[in-house]
């Protein structure tokens, strides 16, 4: 008993002894630290080098905190803290080594740690080492971009200590991008070649701007045979480089075309439905698409906390809520006045002035913010001179969605089958025994809530407001003349192609003079081809 009682006391005081050793040490960082309060200026460089050499998360706010001057110590405990000036002449005091908040005390009881010049450049290097070094890469990017931006021979030795240890390919060519403009900046004239040579690739606009300042510092006469191959070499670089932006800024343009397209797309798609089928030119469309964008304001209003959902619960709300209204309108005035289209846009028109009013006296005539999404902020950045906005990306996205699920509704269900039969021939389809009255219902409605998704997605790129509708509906109406009236297929190619059309105009004739050559050359294309692209086939078309 005694022996199993020894050897269980033995391995307790051997784990004991192992908690001991395996432990972590006291940290370095304290006692550095406090040396701060008594050493000298002259002799201030190399501790602040010890202390940005311990591994420690305070390390770079201790230096941060010293670099802009807001580091003292409390002359009555000797503690380091960072002070800040506050109301009535008082220092707010944050200890170093930790988060709390002191007391306000006058400037009186505390006193500075001294800093010049020459060691503030010294910090800035140790804290771009820090940061170069931190294992989160958006901090090792961050770090490598500022220096970028102002190159100099010590950020340029630290990067060349650090570049073949990095693993990421991002970094370690921005890394690279930084060593080649300080290789520019004050190379000698092979090694100028050589950088340009690397830099001829690069988009950075800092690499852009340091060729053209160096193209403009040549002389403008009587040129050596070295300045003018470098002459050369920063043209060749400069043209380069412009070719690049110009790619991207072709890409951007078609971009943001596909995006206006795809609103344009949503806009219409629910026109070119009723206009196809029914023959009902429903200059209410543009207020269904209004409902629809009230409708995510008033969800988001609603249910304040689950802002991040707000979209994906507003998408079906605005369907049924713009879809129903839709239904309400065709029931209870478009079906008597079948056959007289004049009336029936006279009869939406005012519809639409109702709608627009009531929503002035229940939401008031200024406009709403919709809030978007954490998700839908932000963008892609794919080079340092072209991103993609996330809610423009979606929304193009979310655009082919509805229109494959409203191809694959009116090509694979009986309800499109009646859609199709009606929109031919109205006549043999109720020989047929199909329900023509409530196909134009349903027909209607459906067009009415797909405009209500537009709605929801307009949301998103402009302030929601009683006439933001009317804005959509003379372009929706273009987009379903132009590509044929009732096929889906036109309106896709229609809307893709004034959106882009507009977006490659804007830039070089602006925004109203762009909307005018495109209205011109859709009325000289009609002439021509007055079914649009794509002509409605059946009996009813002729």
């Amino acid at each position: 008993m005694s022996r199993i009682l020894s050897l269980i006391l033995l391995l307790v005081i051997s784990g004991f002894s192992q908690a001991q050793i395996e432990s972590p040490p006291t940290t370095a960082l304290e006692p550095l630290i406090q040396q701060l309060q008594t050493t000298k200026l002259r002799q201030m460089e190399p501790l602040v080098k010890q202390i940005a050499g311990v591994k420690n998360p305070k390390t770079r706010t201790i230096l941060q905190v010293m670099l802009e001057g807001d580091l003292y110590y409390v002359k009555a405990n000797k503690q380091l803290v960072q002070a800040q000036k506050s109301e009535n002449k008082l220092y707010t005091l944050t200890p170093i080594m930790s988060d709390e908040t002191l007391a306000a005390v006058k400037k009186s009881k505390i006193s500075k740690v001294k800093t010049n010049n020459r060691l503030r450049s010294t910090i800035r290097s140790l804290i771009a080492k820090i940061n170069l070094t931190d294992d989160d890469k958006a901090i090792r990017l961050q770090a490598v971009q500022q220096l970028l931006n102002s190159p100099t021979k010590e950020s340029t030795a630290t990067i060349s200590e650090l570049i073949d240890n990095e693993q990421d390919k991002e970094v370690r060519e921005l890394m690279s991008v930084t060593m080649a403009l300080q290789q520019l900046k004050d190379g000698e004239h092979s090694e100028k070649l050589a950088a340009l040579a690397q830099l001829s690739d690069s988009l950075e606009p800092t690499v852009k701007n340091a060729t053209s300042e160096l193209l403009s510092n040549l002389p403008k006469t009587d040129l050596s045979t070295e300045q003018q191959t470098l002459k050369t070499e920063l043209l060749n670089t400069l043209d380069a480089i412009e070719s690049q932006a110009s790619f991207y800024g072709f890409i951007e343009n078609v971009f943001f075309g596909l995006s206006l397209g795809s609103v344009l797309l949503l806009a219409a798609i629910g026109l070119a439905i009723t206009f196809g089928v029914m023959g009902v030119i429903n200059m209410a469309h543009g207020e269904m698409i209004m409902l629809g964008a009230y409708t995510t304001y008033v969800i988001q209003i609603a249910f304040p906390s689950i802002i991040e959902y707000s979209l994906l619960i507003a998408i079906p709300a605005a369907f049924l809520v713009s879809g129903l209204v839709g239904i309400l309108i065709e029931r209870g005035v478009i079906r008597f006045l079948k056959g007289r289209p004049l009336e029936t846009l006279l009869a939406t028109f005012g519809i639409s002035l109702i709608l627009q009013q009531l929503v002035r006296t229940v939401f008031s005539p200024l406009n709403r913010q919709v809030i978007s999404p954490e998700w839908m902020s932000g963008s892609w950045q794919i080079n340092p001179i072209f991103s993609l906005t996330y809610n423009r990306l979606y929304i193009i996205l979310f655009s082919i969605m509805v229109f494959v699920s409203l191809l694959l509704i009116l090509k694979k269900t009986s309800l499109g089958l009646h859609v199709r039969a009606v929109s031919q021939n109205r006549d043999m389809a109720r020989a047929l025994s199909v329900k023509s009255d409530w196909v134009d219902a349903i027909t209607f409605g459906l067009g009415s809530g797909i405009a209500g998704i537009a709605g929801v997605v307009l949301s998103q790129l402009t302030n929601v407001g009683p006439n933001l509708g009317q804005a959509y509906i003379i372009d929706s109406f273009l987009v379903v003349v132009f590509g044929g009236v009732g096929n889906l297929w036109g309106t896709l190619v229609a809307a893709m192609s004034l959106g882009l059309t507009n977006k490659f105009l804007e830039p070089v004739t602006g925004s109203v003079l762009a909307n005018i050559i495109v209205l011109v050359g859709l009325v000289l294309f009609i002439q021509k081809r007055p079914k649009g692209l794509f002509p409605q086939k059946g009996r009813s078309a002729d």
